[in-house]
């Protein structure tokens, strides 16, 4: 049986993996390695392991993921190199009025900004590539989920992807995304049911990151809490100390507290609660405090009725026609921060990942509710904009006062000096 005798396995890893051994055969799992030679004193001792299969190999954190017969987790866990294992977890979606209600409309009207030259990685169910809004906006894609190409048919991507920098050519401009003319790069990690493995998703951030995204959308999570410290968490901290901007779903396990899963409870990204379009937080939004205490979510955005691309063939949410369909869920939400951090770096390309989450902050709306509910309040665009382009960059480094040399002495002891030829 998986224990934690070394502090490698939590609680809820044992739990996951014990359910997982119910049917016997093969575990997946997520190995993070020690600092230092950590990788490589692994890779020497689990050769003793017959039944290790190294499914991903990351680069900007110290973690593969691997399968491993379920008899011997105890023997990997153990082995030298080994920080912590988790369960590689499933992960899952998170399920005309919300625009204008942020002031994203005011954004492009009033500042001529529309996302131009920044580009957002939408990692989810994959896009519908022939649907008008996107025509000369989706840039590079991968897919992760082993279906062979992003083509989305679920429609859950389509529609995130749509909030963030759909045109709105199919409705005259009606459906636009917050930044329609932000470009899109789409890495399919959900299949089409919905459904996808924590590891292809922390493959999907790294790609992300190396690959030129400038914010990443996580509309997606795990189920139960999470302190923020799993493998998951741990990438997408990696990717905003890379300089990528992160924007993740709180989730929807709402309205009881402690619901903030993975990656939700993420330290360094921008988690993401729900609000209705009358101000208030959508009874499905999952509350913080994380395992550990932090407030979760950092902000909220709406999350109901919202309207966005329909992918072809597919029936999430409430269709509209062929091409538009209504959907609710943090999902939802995340893409409208996502797409407003795209007006943001328009406005200043120089900002840091915590500056773009600190502006957000600072400029939301309070909506007088508890911070584990609302965050700190509920997105402003124009608000936010304007102070990003208001922050100065660094100016250029204070210059050395050179010293004052000492005084010629003058008087009688001058003339004193002259005389012994001294001065």
């Amino acid at each position: 049986m998986a224990t934690d005798e070394n502090g490698k396995l939590t609680p809820r890893t044992r739990d996951l993996i014990q359910s997982a051994r119910g049917g016997g055969g093969q575990v997946p799992v997520i190995v993070q390695f020690k600092a230092g030679r950590g990788r490589e004193v692994f890779v020497t001792g689990s050769r003793a392991i017959s039944t290790v299969n190294v499914t991903q190999d990351y680069s900007i954190i110290p973690a593969a993921a691997v399968v491993v017969d379920a008899s011997q987790i105890d023997a990997l866990a153990q082995l030298e190199g080994v920080e912590n294992v988790w369960f590689d977890e499933p992960v899952h979606t998170m399920m005309d009025v919300s625009v204008p209600h942020m002031g994203a409309n005011k954004v492009w009207q009033q500042l001529g900004n529309r996302g131009e030259g920044v580009t957002v990685c939408i990692i989810d169910t994959g896009i519908d590539s022939d649907h008008p809004d996107f025509a000369g906006r989706i840039g590079v894609t991968k897919d992760f989920s082993g279906k062979g190409s992003v083509e989305d048919g679920n429609g859950h991507g389509t529609h995130v992807a749509s909030t963030v920098a759909g045109t709105g050519a199919a409705s005259n401009g009606k459906y636009m995304g917050v930044a329609p003319a932000a470009s899109l790069m789409v890495a399919k990690v959900l299949s089409d049911t919905g459904g996808g493995r924590m590891s292809d998703v922390m493959a999907a951030v790294e790609w992300a990151v190396q690959n030129g995204a400038d914010v990443l959308n996580l509309s997606l999570g795990s189920d139960g809490n999470s302190d923020g410290k799993d493998a998951l968490s741990t990438m997408c901290n990696a990717a905003v100390d890379a300089g990528k901007v992160v924007v993740v779903a709180a989730g929807n396990a709402g309205p009881g507290a402690n619901t903030v899963g993975s990656p939700g409870a993420a330290e360094k990204p921008i988690a993401v609660g729900a609000s209705t379009d009358s101000d208030g937080i959508a009874n499905f939004s999952s509350r913080g405090p994380t395992v550990d205490g932090r407030v979760k979510p950092d902000i909220s955005a709406p999350g109901t009725k919202i309207i966005a691309a329909r992918a072809t063939g597919t029936a999430m949410g409430t269709p509209l026609d062929d091409n538009y369909t209504s959907a609710q869920g943090t999902s939802m939400a995340t893409p409208h921060v996502a797409g407003l951090c795209a007006l943001i770096l328009k406005a200043n390309p120089r900002l840091t990942p915590a500056e773009v989450k600190r502006i957000l902050r600072d400029t939301s709306i309070n909506l007088n509710l508890d911070a584990n509910s609302q965050g700190q309040g509920r997105v402003d665009a124009l608000a936010a904009v304007t102070a990003a382009a208001a922050v100065l960059p660094p100016g250029p480094p204070t210059p050395t006062p050179t010293p004052t040399p000492p005084k010629t002495p003058i008087g009688c002891l001058g003339a004193i000096l002259r005389v012994f030829g001294l001065l």
